[in-house]
């Protein structure tokens, strides 16, 4: 193992220790659930794998893999795999309990899950990229499965990395397993809509939260960080609903149009190695003035930790829309919250994948699959039913729509613990 982890005195401001911090603000409203909230700060089961395989250059290369079941009383582990040179255990652990919120907070049937390779897979050819899936999938498949733990796409994974996974898991198993995985391609069980859901969540809990504010979206200003399958998604709804793009901001650069970027040439230029700075549209600034561009909405769609205390103060944004899986660490939180901010925690505001990853997995069980229009009804009627029960634990104890999902979801999620009791 090459970093030294402590379950108990994590850095403030990292992934895990965020996430502590944000159980320790819901348990005043757990009741007689508090005695069990112990539960949500430690992982059921963390795996640490050697993931070796042969370059083309015949050099043996070795990279470490990691899968972290959360809490699994609501049912199989779920959440994403991403390869990245910056994953760590710890980041794991995080991203992997606030799926176990995030899946309680809309009342699916599941636990919360998340692996990842501490990998640059833009170094890697596609044949490398093959290799480390399947041998990453083989070191850790004697904990997943359809009915234990479900990955799905994450950060640099896809449609293609997740067809590898079900082949390699297929294989060992002796059958075609196509539940084992979601985020496949349709032709090997993958669901209609599940590309858009993450962003079409963030639309949907975003146009919500403005009319409460008495946001007008038509002329509304949108600045988006991260630009990938969430944030240009979501981008192009908001602009089909009369707002207008004015920051973006990708792993290339920042560029600006105060008049609004036109996404239909933006979109295909970001999806090139040239990334966002490519695209002529726009003024091109430094990365950090992209947190002082005048806006009434910020969407962060990136990595965690981005919004931090010095970033809030700066913010002219009315609404945040947390894209991203942790973006907003605590003390940011608390200024937002001081200065008016209405922040969508990501929990509740990027549930749409994991609520469509639900519908593929209950339409490989059933080998019944259905149309594009039926899935989006069914995740909006989802999304709005959560957020609604939600904004009322909100309004009720008059706190933060972060505390209130978890509150709502660490109350399913220990009740679900208290029920079925200790074993042995």
């Amino acid at each position: 193992m090459s970093e030294k982890l402590s379950f108990v005195n994590p850095t403030a401001n990292s992934p895990w220790g965020t996430y502590l911090q944000q159980v320790d603000r819901v348990i005043p409203y757990l009741g007689d659930l508090a005695r069990w909230a112990e539960t949500l700060k430690r992982p059921k089961r963390a795996l640490i794998v050697d993931v070796p395989i042969e370059m083309d250059d015949g050099r043996i290369a070795h990279y470490e893999g990691y899968r972290v079941q959360h809490n699994m009383s609501r049912g199989p582990g779920k959440g994403g795999v991403r390869f990245h040179p910056d994953v760590t255990l710890e980041e794991v652990m995080a991203l992997s309990a606030w799926m176990t919120v995030k899946t309680a907070a809309v009342n699916l049937p599941y636990g919360g899950a998340k692996g990842g390779i501490r990998v640059d897979p833009k170094k890697l050819s596609q044949k490398e990229l093959e290799k480390i899936t399947r041998r990453y999938t083989s070191e850790i498949g004697i904990i997943i499965g359809p009915h234990t733990d479900i990955p799905a796409p994450d950060v640099n994974t896809n449609g293609q990395i997740m067809a590898w996974m079900m082949d390699t898991y297929s294989m060992n198993t002796g059958g075609t397993s196509t539940g084992v995985v979601t985020g496949k391609p349709l032709h090997l069980g993958g669901s209609l809509g599940r590309v858009k859901a993450t962003g079409r969540g963030v639309f949907v809990t975003g146009r919500e939260a403005a009319r409460r504010l008495g946001l007008d979206l038509r002329g509304a200003r949108i600045a988006v960080q991260g630009f990938g399958n969430v944030g240009s998604v979501a981008a192009e709804l908001f602009v089909e609903a009369g707002a207008k793009v004015v920051a973006v901001q990708d792993h290339t650069g920042t560029i600006v149009n105060p008049d609004g970027l036109d996404l239909n040439t933006l979109i295909p230029i970001s999806r090139t190695p040239a990334g966002a700075a490519g695209f002529e549209g726009g003024d091109k600034i430094p990365n950090e003035q992209f947190w002082d561009v005048p806006c009434d909405i910020l969407i962060p769609a990136a990595l965690e930790g981005q919004i931090t205390a010095e970033r809030a103060r700066k913010t002219a944004a009315r609404l945040v829309l947390e894209g991203a899986n942790g973006p907003t660490v605590p003390e940011a939180d608390d200024i937002l919250a001081e200065r008016g901010v209405l922040v969508v925690p990501d929990v509740i505001c990027n549930a749409g994948g994991v609520t469509v990853s639900y519908f593929e997995w209950v339409q490989d069980f059933s080998s019944f699959f259905w149309d594009e229009d039926e899935i989006n009804v069914r995740l909006d009627r989802i999304m709005m039913n959560a957020l609604h029960q939600i904004w009322d634990t909100a309004d009720k104890h008059k706190i933060s729509l972060r505390t209130a999902t978890y509150a709502v979801a660490c109350e399913r999620i220990l009740m679900a613990r208290q029920e079925r009791g200790l074993y042995p």
